[in-house]
């Protein structure tokens, strides 16, 4: 099938864009790795020190000769977040099967993995974003000592895929392989946790209710499954090619995930391809491909340019848009639908994807991998499990469950449903695949807030309980972090079903979960940085239209420009760690950049 033309043109102006970029890229990346192993030319201290921690004998002699291939594991585990602590059992995993290949693994540094699910609404959100760079660095610090021949990433959720692929990124002369844990088998329904929280929204259930329906949500090693940026993550590392076919969504526990696990210890040690030519222009484009396709987190719209930039390549908010106005939605997982990733994987997961968006001429087939030479297009074969081997399965061609998964042919809806807004607030995205067209166009005066506790406290008042956009601002990357603002879900969507027209604005973010109530997010430039959005005033007429992709303020024009802009709130920016975070915030860029601090 041929390219869409629309694909096409996309990646050949993000491939003209990134020419100087990329070529520099590459041409760092060749350098390092015309350089070989660098431990070869280690003194002979540097050298011992390398592998004198060996506690296996043939270990500590396979790297003393030099020869044998050298495997650094970087690892997100700990053990209080469901997601990482299976990766507790896997480094003595991979070491063994990295052994039986030929080669020696040692665990070469661990990389901090905090929960947004733990800290929505509380001070510690305001470090998510920025632990990105932070595991970047990280990762970069566990790769220096520059003895290593290949790289295997041990991460999950939210900002950890991101970092670690950035961090893994600055030494992509290194084959890498990202091994994932698996989702968590589902507890309660997505649609019933959802109907909970909005009744305790509503102050018809108690704190020991909601506590009891959230613990049956959360309830086992894993992600949680519900399609937020945590799955969103697995998916698109499968659709960049650098996890195994079909390896995002086995359980934990399984003998299928444990098979994974050793195929991609053995598949580091055999591959030569290195990770910053595996993720070329067509990977990054595949990566935007499957978000559209799936309706995947908001938060991919500041990750993957990040990410792409790392690697020499300039994605930018109108790459998304035109590729979305032509990728069909095809999933509806939670919050875009009732089902979870588990019923997605069930439905066919990642391979019946895959295979579509090939045979529609909507992915880049011949993609490199980490798995074989013939591109991304063979991931519609998964890796499955018969007698006890691991073996490719037959090409998953139909939908177990159309409502969950849809062919290209009857997708769920025309189009990706992200959307870029501008006008006179500046830029915005926007996700519609959730909601309504009847909601998709909203006209209402302002009420304007610094922070979203003072939202949820106007909400329980009753002084929202109107036609009303909200508007939340100084939440950008430069004023606090820009900490996701997941907790007015529940009030906003309260407003909406009691029949009011309401849509947020705000600097901030509102995550994998945002869902039915339109949401202008990241709006660029963020108010700490003199974004207009400081010269919004309560009573102002706003204007949302994702159809047209406009974002207005219906004032006088002389009026609106000599308006002074609204002081930002003083700077707490202590207690919880966040004094330490202060260089970041003075050195981030936009939210359109990636609110990346490198660069």
């Amino acid at each position: 099938m041929s390219l869409h033309p629309v694909l096409d043109a996309v990646t050949r102006r993000i491939r003209e864009r990134s020419r100087a970029t990329r070529a520099a890229y590459l041409e760092r990346l060749r350098a390092a790795a015309a350089q070989g192993p660098r431990r070869l030319a280690l003194g002979c201290a540097n050298r011992a020190h390398g592998f004198a921690g060996c506690t296996a004998a043939e270990d500590k002699a396979a790297l003393r000769g030099g020869s044998t291939p050298a495997i650094g594991i970087v690892t997100s585990y700990n053990d209080m977040l469901s997601a990482h602590q299976p990766y507790g059992d896997y480094p003595e995993r991979l070491k063994a099967a990295v052994r039986a290949a030929g080669g020696v693994a040692q665990v070469a540094g661990g990389v901090p993995a905090m929960c947004d699910g733990v800290t929505q609404g509380e001070p510690g959100m305001e470090l998510s974003l920025f632990s990105r760079e932070v595991i970047a660095m990280g990762t970069a610090v566990a790769l220096s000592h520059g003895t290593f021949d290949g790289v295997l990433c041990l991460g999950v959720c939210d900002k950890i895929v991101p970092g670690l692929l950035i961090g893994a990124l600055s030494f992509g002369h290194l084959p890498t392989v990202f091994v994932p844990a698996g989702p968590m088998p589902s507890g309660l329904p997505n649609k019933e946790k959802g109907r909970i929280r909005q009744q305790y929204a509503e102050g018809k259930l108690d704190k020991d209710a909601l506590l009891e329906a959230e613990a049956a949500s959360y309830h086992a090693p894993g992600t949680c499954t519900f399609y937020g940026t945590a799955n969103s993550n697995q998916m698109l590392v499968e659709m960049m090619g650098l996890h195994l076919p079909g390896a995002s969504f086995a359980n934990p526990g399984t003998a299928l995930r444990d098979a994974l696990t050793d195929a991609a210890a053995r598949r580091v040690v055999a591959l030569r391809t290195p990770i910053g030519e595996i993720v070329d222009e067509r990977a990054i484009v595949n990566a935007v491909v499957g978000l559209l396709a799936t309706g995947g987190s908001t938060n991919h719209t500041l990750h993957l340019p990040a990410i792409a930039a790392a690697a020499g390549i300039a994605l930018t908010w109108e790459d998304f848009a035109e590729l979305s106005a032509v990728v069909p939605l095809l999933a509806r997982v939670y919050p875009n639908g009732s089902a979870d990733v588990n019923h997605f994987e069930a439905a066919g997961g990642m391979a019946f994807l895959i295979g579509e968006l090939a045979d529609a001429g909507l992915l880049h087939g011949d993609a490199r991998t980490v798995w074989e030479d013939d591109g991304i297009a063979a991931y519609r074969r998964p890796l499955r499990l018969e007698h006890g081997d691991l073996v490719r399965g037959a090409a998953v061609r139909e939908s177990a469950d159309p409502a969950v998964l849809a062919p290209v042919a009857s997708p769920m809806a025309a189009e990706g449903g992200l959307r870029v807004l501008s006008g006179p607030l500046g830029r915005a995205v926007v996700k519609v695949s959730a909601v309504k067209p009847v909601h998709r166009v909203i006209e209402a005066p302002a009420r304007v807030f610094t922070d979203q506790e003072s939202v949820q406290a106007a909400f329980r008042r009753g002084e929202l309980h109107r036609d009303v956009v909200v508007v939340v601002r100084f939440q950008g990357p430069k004023a606090n972090g820009m900490p996701e603002l997941h907790k007015l879900t529940p009030p906003l969507g309260v407003l909406q079903d009691l029949g009011y027209r309401v849509a947020l604005v705000t600097d901030g973010r509102m995550s994998g979960a945002s869902g039915k109530v339109p949401a202008a997010i990241h709006v660029t430039p963020e108010a700490a940085a003199g974004g207009p959005l400081g010269r919004v005033r309560d009573g102002d007429m706003l204007r949302l239209d994702a159809e047209r992709g406009t974002l207005e303020v219906l004032v006088d024009d002389v009026e609106w420009t000599a308006r002074p802009l609204a002081d930002a709130p003083a700077d707490a920016g202590v207690g919880c760690g966040r004094e330490l975070f202060g260089v970041f915030r003075r050195a981030v860029g936009s939210a359109e950049a990636g609110a990346s601090v490198f660069g």
